[in-house]
């Protein structure tokens, strides 16, 4: 969960009504129910009974509204702490993917910007797989990205979210029907990025099993698989995240019986020169409270 998911909670509790919490979110009445209903799947419980006449809280719901509201309090206070620190100024640039900006980053930047006002702000957008080649070309302070497999030790890395990489397929395409066993994955053409930690555990995984395929189209950004594989270019493979946040995700499936893949952990990068500037170093002691 994150904290725009409680404080979607805290909204809603407040209003016991979908339209009323939806606009004092800003958000869609459907926005909001897919956020209530993946803070549902997080805490594996019900948080709320809906019907047509009402909304009210289960006792689970109870239960959470009481670490809920604690949890924004105590957020709230530490960024009422940050922003007594003057000191800190200059500029901060981040390099993330779009669905990073959307799920990851609003509340860290939300609460850095309040925290430290004097700093400016640079937030760039691109493919995940090409955060550390910006990192180290050092056209960015930090980026948010996959943990790779063999980190540089010029780099630290800060664990903010952890993943699954899935296999996906257009909804009802039948490309399951063309595979018994994980092995027969090298019979469908793949849509995959060029580069970066899910090609490396594709790659892996097609070594192992022995599959072998010519029919690999490359695409830059999780995004872009996506929208490829609704295209019906073939079976793609994406972090769980992106998948539950991208405007396709309804037209697309999980491939069963798929082969199983390392989970993916995202989180911020820097590197050891850049977390030597103050507006680097709060940022990061901001993500390592958030993260806890």
């Amino acid at each position: 969960m994150n904290q725009h998911e409680i404080k979607h909670f805290l909204a809603l509790v407040e209003t016991m009504h979908f339209g009323r919490a939806s606009e004092l979110c800003n958000l869609s009445p459907s926005a909001l129910t897919r956020s209530i209903k993946r803070l549902e799947a997080v805490l594996n419980t019900t948080l709320f009974i809906r019907d047509t006449r009402q909304v009210q809280l289960t006792s689970a719901g109870e239960k959470f509204y009481t670490y809920a509201h604690k949890a924004q309090k105590e957020w709230e206070g530490i960024c009422s702490e940050l922003v007594d620190d003057a000191s800190v100024e200059g500029r901060l640039s981040i390099y993330a993917s779009v669905t990073a900006v959307y799920s990851l980053l609003p509340d860290l930047l939300e609460g850095y910007r309040a925290a430290f006002p004097k700093v400016r702000l640079n937030l760039r957008t691109g493919a995940a797989e090409e955060s550390l080649d910006a990192l180290f070309a050092g056209d960015i302070d930090m980026a948010v990205a996959a943990l790779p497999d063999r980190l540089s030790d010029r780099v630290d890395f800060l664990p903010l979210q952890t993943t699954q990489l899935v296999f996906i397929s257009p909804r009802g395409a039948g490309f399951d029907d063309h595979y018994e066993t994980p092995a027969d994955i090298g019979k469908l053409p793949l849509v995959l990025p060029r580069s970066g930690v899910s090609r490396g555990r594709v790659d892996q995984c097609l070594r192992e099993l022995g599959a072998h395929t010519a029919r690999i189209t490359e695409v830059s950004g999780n995004e872009g698989i996506i929208a490829m594989v609704r295209l019906g270019c073939g079976v793609g493979v994406v972090p769980q995240l992106v998948l539950d946040r991208s405007p396709f995700r309804d037209e697309v499936e999980l491939l069963e019986n798929a082969p199983s893949l390392e989970p993916y952990v995202v989180g911020l990068c820097a590197t050891r020169k850049s977390l030597s500037r103050s507006s680097v170093a709060a940022m990061w002691e901001l993500a390592k409270k958030h993260s806890q």
